[in-house]
């Protein structure tokens, strides 16, 4: 039996990112009722903004009406709109495409409804909606626009002058002195009135911008520590930023810390991996001190610059990551005892840098390119079944797909870890763009669940959320309760809910492993992929 997780570390190009760093596209492949589906998301980075859908259909059925709608988790299943009818795409044979506004910001998500002659189902696909990025108006059209502003206010102040004044002569009679002052008073009048109508547009229009500015979502940022003789890391979120994400009161509701709720089993899931040679990679899972401090104990780590990705998930689905990055001055040794303990779902190995030739045997290994086997350290081979011939395209979906063989060169039997078949971590180079990805999808499980459990309840927003401090003790309990489960038990438990690929459901086999995910930007060289055993592998 083996576990499994995979690290896909790429060359990216930078990209703006919301959930995870870098990666604003959301995947999922799974079930609608009978339908076996695989959608793609590219969700708006201007908010109000439209989400670009593509869905395909595993099996080539007739007679298929796809349609969508966007669902917000603040209103609830009461407060949707109606659904958008996609249409069959022109460049893609088999997908349906659609287009789906969002109108306010906050935790999403996209319901996708299948009605064919197996029935109507749907699904629901988590989207954060957020604004990234803010448009910039084309110098030309500026211009014309500041032309016709312009060309208005003097017809405007005409016309308001020769109200008062041309208007005002009887058939042939001759301007006086008296009225040719009145026009020039009523001219004025108007110019001036004019004028603090368009400063208090402009006003207007600037405190709109820079409230923008000031709520354009930004990854939470946190200051991590490692005592290197303890072993004891410490994130801490930044309390200045969480202060000014409450001031709006909807991403207060969404981006809340002290509802974040466990997603495969833990509260937190925090990866360090070394900077530059990424040969140095752990995934551990920190316990919760209070709603902004998390510890975990590290292994022996050596000394280095590290990029810091701490995936949570909140009771409104809202699913983000916090970044840092961790110096780490002198090798961590651990020679003072702490009664931290590490947790036993941590991952933990130093491998080869990203452009050596040659394998470290620790555990995990480094495949150069497409198609080549690895070895690993208990004699199983790895690979990764892609074509070294075929390119990986941005904006367009990709399945990644391995394939574990055992020492005898049969296939691998793998066993779930946290609730997953597998785990992979996509990685830019620079640190720039990081995912967290699962065979069903880039989305967060524990965030769909959040929705599905908001959508059976037909309550407001206020209503539905309960105390924050009775949430986190009864959230702090459920988590002892699951950490004393053993293995099986638990993985039960956290597998009920999820969406996996049954084996053979969508062709694969159980020793194949696959991830849906579409590249943000084109990728200029792929380094490989990192398998780790967390048991005996």
């Amino acid at each position: 039996m083996k576990k499994l997780i995979l690290c896909l570390l790429l060359l990216l190009a930078a990209s703006t990112g919301r959930a995870h760093v870098g990666s604003p596209g959301v995947t999922f492949e799974g079930n609608a009722g009978p339908y076996k589906l695989l959608v793609n998301i590219t969700p708006p980075d201007v908010i109000p903004g439209t989400a670009a859908v593509t869905v395909f259909l595993e099996d080539a059925l007739q007679g298929v009406q796809i349609s969508a709608k966007p669902v917000y988790w603040s209103v609830g299943a009461d407060g949707t709109p109606q659904a958008d009818a996609a249409t069959p795409s022109v460049t893609q044979p088999g997908a349906y495409e659609v287009k789906i506004w969002f109108m306010s910001v906050g935790t999403s998500s996209i319901e996708v409804i299948v009605n064919g002659p197996k029935g109507k189902a749907s699904v629901i696909v988590p989207v954060m909606a957020v604004s990234t990025a803010k448009r910039s108006m084309p110098a030309g059209l500026g211009w014309g626009l500041f032309a016709m502003a312009v060309f208005l206010v003097v017809l405007m102040v005409t016309i308001i002058s020769a109200s008062t004044g041309d208007s005002q002569l009887s058939p042939g009679q001759q301007m006086d002195k008296p009225l040719r002052v009145r026009r020039f008073i009523g001219g004025l009048s108007g110019l001036v009135i004019l004028m603090l109508i368009l400063w208090g547009g402009w006003s207007w229009w600037t405190a709109a911008a820079n409230n923008y500015n000031r709520y354009l979502y930004q990854p939470i940022q946190a200051t991590t520590k490692v005592d290197a003789q303890t072993g004891v890391l410490t994130l801490s979120v930044d309390g200045n930023q969480l202060a000014n994400i409450a001031q709006n009161w909807r991403m207060s509701v969404s981006r809340k810390m002290n509802y974040v709720v466990p997603d495969h089993g833990k509260l937190m899931h925090l990866f360090l991996i070394k900077a530059g040679d990424l040969d140095v990679f752990a995934h551990l899972h920190p316990r919760r001190v209070d709603s902004v401090t998390f510890v975990a104990k590290v292994p022996d780590m050596p000394a280095g610059r590290y990029f810091v990705y701490a995936d949570i998930t909140r009771l409104s689905g809202f699913a983000e990551t916090i970044v840092d990055t961790l110096v780490i001055a002198d090798k961590v040794s651990t020679t003072l005892a702490t009664t931290l303990l590490p947790d036993r779902d941590d991952a933990y190995y130093i491998s080869n840098p990203i452009n050596s030739k040659t394998a470290t045997r620790t555990g995990a290994a480094i495949c150069g390119s497409p198609g080549i086997e690895t070895k690993l350290n208990d004699g199983s081979t790895a690979v990764w079944m892609q074509n070294p011939g075929d390119q990986l395209k941005a904006g367009e979906l990709t399945q990644l797909r391995f394939e574990i063989l055992g020492p005898d060169r049969k296939p691998a039997l793998l066993e779930p870890y946290m609730g997953m078949m597998a785990h992979a971590v996509i990685l830019k180079d620079d640190g720039s763009v990081y995912i967290h990805l699962h065979p069903p999808g880039s989305f967060s499980m524990g965030s769909q669940k959040a929705m599905l459990d908001r959508l059976a309840q037909h309550t407001a927003w206020d209503k539905y959320l309960p105390s924050s401090t009775a949430f986190a003790d009864s959230i702090n309990r459920f988590m002892t309760k699951l950490d004393a489960m053993g293995e099986t038990e638990r993985n039960e438990l956290l597998m009920a809910d999820m969406p996996h690929k049954a084996t053979g459901d969508t062709g694969h086999k159980a020793h194949q492993i696959s991830f849906p995910y579409t590249f943000p930007n084109p990728a200029s060289t792929v380094y490989g992929y990192r398998p780790n055993a967390t048991v005996s592998f």
